[in-house]
């Protein structure tokens, strides 16, 4: 027999590779196959009564029942959501803790000098379940009626006027930057500590401007106290179609939305990450949770897999670029 032992190497190599690849895809099964056999814990990196918050408890009911375990609610907030963020990334990956992110997850990165988790290898997201839109809101004494005016009363009047965010180096702030920089205005930022402040400050007159997220806006949007002008996301909202989005009007970079999304640390089973992410998006896509968030004022859109895995991506480069191009950075 004319024996070739590199013919023999390279059979022997292929069957072990064979085995290992079934293995593995039996050690995902397994995996999946009791989960969940334990208590969940949701993980909210901020504090009760926000949208997170309210959305993680809407999502640990339906899971309870469904699966006949425990699921809770643990709010873990500080340092930016970063205390709750690096809680999840380095717990064990088997899919019993669970973190419900926002969009600061992705703009940290590219905000904050030290950050003690990394993003992209650290965290998986699971799945998407709601977003949300800043709108540009004027007091209804402001002399504009339209994007357009507001930006030629600014920029015939350098430093006069100012804009509320709904906290520094949020998405409301880095949204004031980018029209700033955009149209060439010169104006005052003012932080606040949330949306609540910043609305009533602007409906007391306090404030000329304010980007304020949908949720604290909804309860104003008939007020003829206030006037809004734009709205960031790619479409318009579907609580205010007839408002525009400053991408119609010309603006860049306007496209990525506040979103509402699961994670799961990095090494968790596919297979894990599959079931929980499939049963979220089955648990949420009914009409009456539909409902609720869309009552919150979100946009109720589910995403999972990896087209979540590639928009993540997508928004994630977007806010980086915005952010490094306005020169935004936060003192730790």
């Amino acid at each position: 027999m004319n024996f070739k032992p590199s013919r023999w190497l390279a059979a022997t190599l292929l069957a072990a590779s064979l085995l290992s690849s079934q293995s593995g895809a039996y050690a995902q099964a397994d995996a999946a196959k009791d989960y969940p056999d334990k208590t969940i814990k949701i993980i909210v990196p901020y504090s009760a009564g926000g949208s997170t918050d309210a959305l993680a408890r809407m999502v640990a009911g339906e899971l309870s029942i469904v699966w006949k375990q425990t699921v809770i609610v643990e709010n873990k907030p500080g340092a930016s959501g970063m205390i709750g963020n690096d809680l999840v990334a380095k717990a064990v990956p088997d899919g019993y803790t669970v973190l419900l992110g926002i969009t600061a997850l992705i703009q940290g990165p590219h905000l904050f000098d030290k950050i003690p988790y990394d993003v992209k290898t650290d965290l998986v997201p699971v799945a998407q379940i709601g977003l949300s839109q800043d709108f540009l809101v004027v007091p209804a004494r402001f002399p504009a009626n339209t994007l357009e005016e507001f930006v030629a009363t600014v920029r015939a009047n350098p430093g006069k006027y100012s804009y509320g965010s709904y906290g520094a180096a949020t998405s409301s702030n880095i949204h004031g930057e980018m029209l700033k920089m955009q149209a060439g205005l010169d104006m005052t930022h003012i932080p606040y500590k949330g949306g609540a402040p910043q609305m009533t400050d602007l409906l007391g007159g306090q404030l000329d401007a304010a980007f304020i997220d949908v949720g604290n806006l909804r309860a104003q949007v008939k007020s003829d106290k206030i006037k809004i002008l734009a709205s960031s996301g790619e479409k318009r909202s579907d609580l205010l179609p007839n408002i525009r989005t400053f991408t119609e009007l010309g603006y860049k970079d306007f496209e990525p939305y506040g979103y509402f999304t699961f994670f799961l640390p990095a090494k968790t089973p596919k297979a894990v990450i599959d079931k929980l992410g499939n049963e979220i998006l089955r648990q949420v896509n009914t009409p009456a949770n539909k409902a609720k968030i869309e009552g919150m004022g979100l946009q109720a859109t589910f995403v999972g897999g990896e087209a979540l895995a590639a928009l993540i991506q997508r928004d994630s480069e977007t806010w980086g670029n915005v952010i490094k191009a306005a020169h935004i950075k936060v003192e730790q």
